[in-house]
């Protein structure tokens, strides 16, 4: 199921860069527009009975068409794990990487989204109270692909300024991933941000 979505996502962003050169011959003026470009980010938090997320996601983009955009992300996360390896210990980590996204708006208000993240991580255990496992700090990292859906809020024809929901689950299931719990299992991942259109004011 995990491959069948991967795949659908991929063939829907080709055809989003295909699209967008259909939609340039209509345009007045080719090539780059800055009043395309926007800026923003997001808080997230992922909870279950094993894990805690907390983070922010500040991003960077470009409108590739109406319906399409792209862009360049940094993440900065906490996450708490319980009952990792033993009943009672714990795992804490501190996430940092870049990544980078697409959503496609099929209509004005709801998109899909795919963000690829390489994140490293920096993780402290805690054992148990009488456990069987020692203290460990480690450092690792992890490809981690995030897909999934959301709601955008203000958003209209030809602006980059709105409010957006979203959850999304990690896809690729490294282990490692900040996304995946103890038991191997991917957390929902929710996201609320405001995507701001840098120079939006100049349009005519």
């Amino acid at each position: 199921m995990k491959k069948i979505i991967v795949v659908l996502f991929v063939a829907l962003s080709f055809h989003a860069f295909a699209q967008q050169d259909e939609e340039r011959k209509d345009e007045t003026k080719g090539g780059f527009k800055k009043e395309k470009l926007f800026t923003g980010g997001s808080a997230t938090a992922g909870f279950s009975s094993y894990s805690t997320i907390l983070g922010i996601t500040p991003q960077f983009g470009y409108s590739l068409t109406n319906w399409a955009d792209a862009g360049i992300t940094f993440n900065l996360n906490y996450t708490s794990q319980r009952d990792y390896q033993d009943y009672g210990d714990k795992l804490r980590q501190t996430v940092y990487g870049p990544g980078a996204f697409v959503r496609l708006f099929p209509v004005n208000f709801l998109f899909a989204s795919a963000q690829y993240e390489y994140n490293m991580i920096h993780l402290k255990y805690i054992p148990a109270t009488n456990g069987s496992y020692l203290p460990a700090k480690n450092n690792v990292s992890a490809s981690s692909l995030l897909l999934g859906a959301g709601y955008a809020g203000g958003r209209y024809r030809g602006s980059n300024t709105y409010y957006f929901l979203s959850v999304s689950w990690d896809v690729l299931g490294d282990k490692n991933s900040p996304y995946i719990d103890g038991l191997g299992r991917s957390n929902p991942i929710i996201r609320a941000g405001y995507n701001i259109g840098l120079f939006e004011g100049r349009r005519r």
